[in-house]
């Protein structure tokens, strides 16, 4: 779960009318206790709020609830924002970060998978360093739609896509007919990751958000993928993974 910031900040700082704040990676709410909402055996909500641990370094009210919803075989999760502040904007972003086992069968390996898109594709992707964007840009596939994976993909960190015309992928594999197919509509940014060499997992990452360029902290507000949230107002957002 990333909130209220996906990626990196210089420095991991930023100001927001004028006062300086810190923020790690991706922020804060993957290291907090959510509260349960309530729970059943097809479904599960929990909720996160602001407090004066949050206030120190993220200065907004802010309500962040999560819906797990389980259909046959296929999950989705919604997040719902909401901001309870009577004259204050809410500033974020919001993003998911799911791994999933690759591979997903003994016997084989990583590279007997891809991700296939739904239609051809034609992606560049948009270079990290120490998680900051560099302003530069690298192809990664020229109208097709089967994206091979090998670790050497992820050498210089996720593969970092804006704006792309997709709503679904899916992971499939050459050796067997298993596959997990997800689907992410109206998400600006996505990022595909694994950890290296060896790792027995692949990320894909919707996003409401992206990471900071490289260069000095600036203001909150104008931040790329930056959401503004009126007072009283809800952001809401969801994702689906399918199984098969």
């Amino acid at each position: 779960m990333l909130f209220p910031l996906v990626g990196r900040l210089p420095g991991d700082a930023y100001r927001h009318e004028g006062q300086g704040y810190k923020l790690p990676q991706h922020g804060f709410a993957r290291d907090q206790e959510f509260a349960v909402v309530r729970h059943s055996p097809t479904e599960l909500v929990f909720r996160l709020e602001h407090d004066a641990t949050t206030r120190a370094v993220f200065p907004f009210a802010f309500e962040l609830t999560i819906t797990y919803a389980l259909h046959a075989t296929a999950l989705t999760v919604r997040w719902d924002v909401r901001n309870p502040a009577a004259d204050q904007p809410l500033l974020f972003s919001i993003g998911a970060h799911p791994a999933i086992r690759c591979p997903l069968l003994p016997g084989e390996a990583f590279e007997d998978y891809y991700f296939e898109f739904d239609h051809p594709v034609t992606l560049e992707r948009h270079l990290l360093q120490g998680g900051l964007l560099t302003g530069h840009t690298a192809p990664v596939l020229h109208a097709g739609r089967e994206l091979p994976l090998r670790y050497e993909l992820f050498v210089d960190d996720a593969l970092v896509f804006k704006h792309y015309d997709f709503t679904a992928l899916t992971l499939r594999s050459r050796r067997s007919a298993h596959f997990v197919r997800f689907r992410f509509d109206g998400f600006p940014y996505l990022g595909l990751w694994t950890k290296g060499p060896g790792a027995g997992f692949v990320c894909v990452e919707p996003w409401h958000g992206i990471a900071s360029p490289a260069g000095e902290p600036g203001e909150l507000r104008e931040k790329e993928g930056i959401l503004t949230l009126a007072p009283g107002q809800t952001f809401s957002a969801a994702y689906s993974i399918e199984v098969g």
